[in-house]
């Protein structure tokens, strides 16, 4: 079968190789893949990955072979689903765990950008009640940083969502942001209840500054690549302000898995209530596009999800 691979000798390290094809343990069933959706972290492990490495996370599809042990969706059923690699792929293993079906009203596409940047954004947004309190969310026109305003808007936060450019904040009060904010998080100004950081340095430093008391930071990246200085006697004297370090994947094993807040993400998308925001769609067999994509995605050219199909 076809899939997407690192290779040293290729402009921005990908190219389409033959592999071996996909082959499930007991949990797993077998997705024959129609959209994997593209995240900037495994863009970024392209750029330094050996020869053959198959990034991929998110995957939405159709199952064409059922769990040996007679968990997940039955051959036929159209899903979404996470993996660890390799989801760039004409087939893919994926632990069914980690699958949910998705309603009919839900393309492969939308399906596809709800793994990894839907499920982060609601774990960090559910790190405290947001309803009539204030809420922050750096990188605001990323994939996490999308979900993150509409998600925290519904539950009736007031959102402030800060952009890089004036370009990139373009449509997000439409999703539900009260103020947009073009630059970085200010350390003065007025206390947010709970913020969501992803650009780390001196933003997670104006993080650490502006949380209320009580209120929570969520760091679940550092775009900047910077190092945070910050004053531990100030955030010390917020009276039981918290700074929470979210990963994924630590996420899902505490809670057993991905199956129902996949669903929960999908029926949101299915009833109009979720918008996915996707940039770029890129056939996978187009290496060329693949490449654009990736250099955009890692110069942030895409605001929101960049998405590749696989034809059947």
């Amino acid at each position: 079968m076809k899939a997407l691979a690192a290779s040293a000798g290729a402009e921005r390290n990908v190219d389409l190789v033959d592999v071996a094809d996909a082959t499930a343990g007991p949990n797993e069933l077998v997705v024959d893949v129609r959209a994997a959706s593209m995240n900037r972290g495994e863009v970024r492990n392209l750029q330094t990955a050996e020869t053959g490495w198959r990034p991929g996370w998110d995957v939405a599809g159709v199952v064409s072979k059922s769990a040996a042990d007679g968990s997940g969706p039955r051959e036929g059923t159209h899903v979404v689903g996470l993996v660890w690699s390799a989801g760039w792929s004409q087939r893919v293993a994926v632990p069914t765990n980690m699958v949910a079906p998705i309603p009919d009203e839900v393309s492969f596409e939308s399906a596809a950008t709800l793994p990894v940047a839907g499920m982060t954004a609601r774990k960090a947004v559910e790190m405290a009640v947001v309803d009539g309190n204030r809420v922050a969310v750096t990188g605001a026109a990323g994939g996490v940083g999308r979900f993150a305003v509409q998600l925290a808007a519904q539950n009736g936060a007031h959102v402030t969502a800060v952009v890089g450019s004036a370009e990139r904040g373009a449509g997000l009060a439409d999703l539900g942001a009260s103020e947009v904010v073009v630059g970085t998080l200010s350390a003065d100004g007025e206390p947010f209840d709970l913020i969501l950081e992803s650009a780390g340095g001196e933003s997670l430093a104006a993080a650490l500054t502006r949380v209320a008391p009580e209120g929570t930071v969520v760091s679940y990246g550092n775009s900047s690549g910077e190092t945070t200085t910050f004053d531990v006697g100030s955030f010390y004297g917020k009276g039981g302000a918290r700074l929470y370090a979210l990963v994924l994947g630590n996420e899902l094993r505490r809670s057993g898995g991905a199956t129902t807040d996949l669903g929960y993400l999908a029926n949101l998308v299915a009833i109009g209530h979720l918008d996915v925001g996707i940039d770029r769609i890129v056939d996978a067999t187009d290496v060329g596009a693949v490449r654009a994509a990736c250099a955009d995605l890692l110069n942030r050219k895409i605001n929101g999800k960049a998405v590749l199909r696989f034809r059947p």
